[in-house]
């Protein structure tokens, strides 16, 4: 392992999502010669280790609660000449797991860091889908509130992009019914379990969502497709929207045409639908 002015180096190491054979022998190479690894779960790091027959190494825990006060003894290690591995749970660390402080204030200061590139879910997912690769946007895990959800798609309504995240079983079911309100009728994919012995990918349509919540098991990458039409235009919605306005309150008229109009967040339609209902009292006033 080569250093810069007796620094050590940090190097961001990929392992498996599951199976152990996804592991790179430079990897393997990088986690046995380490002085010092820092794990984002240090039971997981011992089972990996102790499976891939690597002497155990001393394992320090780099989890989200912890991060800003590791920066100073990280820094202090590199500085004594160590070199560390970072690594995640699976996969390669950042991508959605803690490690983005830690090297982001490293590059600032001149450190070394080296990545050891392998497995990444997203990644997995995406290329074993079907769904168009580029481009292609990756989200990482949502938040928990649907108006913070909303806030994150609502951008991305109008971009030609598939679209990748992580989510929770318990939670998924809802974010496609949140996705559907706000992206329309779009194919989504969801990948679970990945590289495991219980692998599966399973498809379906925003618009027409038949899941068993009580038979989704499993960690999930959840993927849905661009949208195949362009944004509906002012024009085509206009036409849409005004034999209504005569029979239903603005908020049932954006429920009744969701799914039929695309490109168009709730918020948008509410706000376009409104603004029509007042040019229609106002030229009855006239």
């Amino acid at each position: 392992m080569s250093q810069t002015s007796g620094r050590g180096n940090l190097f961001v190491v990929a392992t498996p999502l599951g199976n152990l054979g996804d592991i790179t022998f430079r990897a393997v190479r990088v986690l046995t010669e380490a002085d010092l690894v820092l794990a984002e779960d240090t039971r997981a790091a011992s089972r990996l280790f102790q499976a891939l027959k690597i002497p155990q190494r001393q394992i320090q825990s780099l989890f989200d609660h912890n991060e800003k006060e590791r920066l100073a003894q990280i820094k202090q290690w590199l500085d004594q000449g160590l070199n560390l591995a970072l690594i995640s749970e699976a996969g390669t660390p950042l991508i959605s797991d803690p490690g983005f402080f830690i090297v982001k204030h490293l590059r600032q200061e001149n450190y070394n860091v080296i990545p050891i590139p392998g497995p990444s879910a997203p990644i997995t997912a995406l290329v074993a889908s079907g769904f168009p690769v580029h481009p292609f946007t990756f989200l990482g895990f949502l938040p928990r509130k649907t108006g913070e959800i909303k806030k994150i798609f609502q951008p991305l309504a109008n971009l030609n992009t598939t679209l990748i995240f992580f989510e929770r079983k318990n939670r998924v079911i809802q974010t496609l019914k949140l996705a559907h309100n706000v992206f329309g009728d779009r194919p989504f994919c969801l990948a679970r379990e990945l590289t495991k012995v219980y692998e599966e990918f399973i498809y379906g349509n925003l618009g027409q969502i038949s899941l068993d919540q009580n038979k989704l098991k499993g960690e999930f990458t959840v993927l849905i497709a661009p949208g195949e039409k362009n944004k509906t235009s002012a024009q085509e919605l206009e036409k849409i929207v005004k034999p209504l306005l005569a029979i239903y309150k603005i908020k049932e008229i954006v429920r009744k045409i969701e799914g039929k109009v695309t490109g168009w967040s709730n918020k948008e339609l509410y706000s376009f639908i409104q603004q029509l209902n007042r040019d229609k009292e106002l030229s009855a006033k006239n």
